[in-house]
């Protein structure tokens, strides 16, 4: 049997339509999308589906948003092919949907709490105040004395490790400018990213907090696989350290380059991207080439893939 990784995206994936056809055809997705609605208050599917774009783009909305059409191509995937994976992982958010895939979150827990992770994320810093950008063609070292000499006594550091030479900064939008023009001058390109705020950076510490106290009630099940965390890049199979490592990741960078190195060397074979998009296979490519990478986002795509 082929060791199949679940890789599950996180926040840019988004778009108004994502979702609809597992909704309309299958229903596994159908039941997924409706507890979700049930458990926000509010009808997230018809956001999903309908747009506008504008207001799923909203952090509070797309965390739930990219959440709920990954488990519901889950269900999908599940009723139709009875694929185990070896383990799961997911790109920041996406780490809730690798933990409901593996048991350790309830769907109704993770998308009330990434409701809140999103809104707190959105509030944690004054619109203006922080910025992200990112930064390629320097090296990890080289990366991190410049966001030293950037900082300035602000905020500057990596935050998101996507691989292919690409390493996304966050911090203070001053700082953040003062990076991209060391990084210019030291011959790499800065592009700035257009985000609603400064995420996986110390100016999150309130959204940290804000999630640690949503995370005290709710109950962490045993895991029928390990999840490879953002925070440390290595498999978790233990339930007791799941909240501290999501509380974490809010602050401290996305190791998605190493997760990905972490999977090949477990020996994973494939990894399926469940849910909208195809981000996560563009940087998985760009780390390692030769890890096959199917997606799961439709019927039509579910139905060719097999055991």
């Amino acid at each position: 049997m082929t060791s199949t990784a679940f890789l599950f995206p996180g926040q840019g994936s988004q778009q108004a339509g994502m979702g609809k056809e597992l909704f309309e055809q299958e229903p596994a997705a159908r039941a997924v999308f409706e507890e979700a609605d049930e458990a926000l208050g509010f009808s997230l599917s018809t956001l999903c589906f309908e747009g506008p774009n504008s207001e799923l783009a909203l952090t509070a909305n797309t965390q739930p948003a990219i959440l709920t059409t990954s488990v519901a191509a889950l269900a999908v995937l599940r009723d139709k092919t009875g694929i185990v994976p070896t383990l799961a992982m997911g790109h920041s958010l996406g780490e809730f949907s690798a933990l409901v895939a593996v048991g350790a979150l309830r769907f109704a827990d993770a998308v009330r709490l990434v409701r809140i992770r999103g809104e707190a994320m959105q509030q944690a810093v004054p619109a203006g105040v922080g910025a992200m950008a990112a930064i390629i063609g320097m090296d990890p070292e080289a990366l991190e004395a410049a966001c030293a000499e950037a900082a300035q006594g602000q905020v500057c550091s990596p935050a998101n490790e996507n691989g292919g030479g690409q390493i996304v900064v966050a911090g203070h939008a001053e700082a953040v400018d003062r990076l991209a023009a060391l990084a210019k001058s030291r011959k790499a390109r800065a592009v700035p990213l257009k985000v609603s705020a400064p995420f996986h950076c110390a100016l999150m510490k309130p959204a940290a907090d804000r999630l640690a106290e949503a995370l005290a009630d709710i109950e962490i099940g045993p895991m029928s696989a390990p999840v490879v965390t953002n925070v440390e890049a290595e498999p978790n199979d233990d339930s007791a350290r799941v909240k501290e490592l999501l509380v974490r990741q809010v602050t401290e960078r996305v190791r998605w380059e190493p997760s990905v190195r972490t999977a090949v060397r477990m020996g994973v074979q494939r990894g399926i991207e469940v849910g909208h998009g195809k981000v996560l296979a563009g940087l998985v490519r760009r780390i390692a080439r030769d890890l096959s990478i199917v997606g799961a986002a439709s019927p039509a795509d579910i139905a060719v893939l097999e055991a």
